[in-house]
């Protein structure tokens, strides 16, 4: 059964599908695809049915990392269900995530940053503008998610 992780952040347009697109260019280099699939959503409705940012897309097209036109969607009820891993960018995801699913009683929600043994939130790039030390705090989120989850299976 394959491991399914939803990325979230405020709008869906920045972190979250910078951490997505992300996941799945290391999923696919470790020849895990199918074994672990990964999405991403917002826990507000502001940017909904929006494309990526076009920073994340420079951004993801100057490390060679694969993507896709989409469209941001929010994170819902079922969502929580569906998911083994709800990882989250920051402390207001934390809140705004609660108001949507109720409590984390499976205890799903994990902070990115954690998982580079960090405990801080990643740096949002709509209020700095600076992808580049936001796509820093993905990969070595990511990079540590996947270490995480493979020890797990062990």
């Amino acid at each position: 059964m394959a491991i399914r992780i939803l990325f979230i952040c405020h709008g869906n347009i920045c972190r979250s599908p910078m951490a997505e697109f992300y996941m799945r260019h290391l999923v696919h280099e470790h020849g895990l695809d199918g074994q672990i699939l990964v999405a991403s959503a917002a826990t507000s409705r502001e940017e909904i049915g929006n494309d990526i940012h076009w920073g994340t897309r420079e951004k993801l097209r100057e490390k060679g990392i694969p993507f896709k036109a989409r469209q941001a969607v929010q994170v819902t009820q079922k969502d929580y269900n569906e998911y083994d891993y709800l990882i989250i960018m920051d402390e207001n995801n934390r809140r705004n995530l609660a108001r949507i699913v109720g409590p984390d009683r499976d205890y799903k929600v994990y902070k990115a940053m954690t998982f580079a043994g960090l405990n801080r939130d990643v740096k949002d790039p709509w209020y700095t503008g600076d992808f580049d030390a936001t796509y820093d705090d993905v990969e070595q989120s990511c990079k540590g998610l996947l270490k995480w989850l493979l020890e797990r299976r062990s």
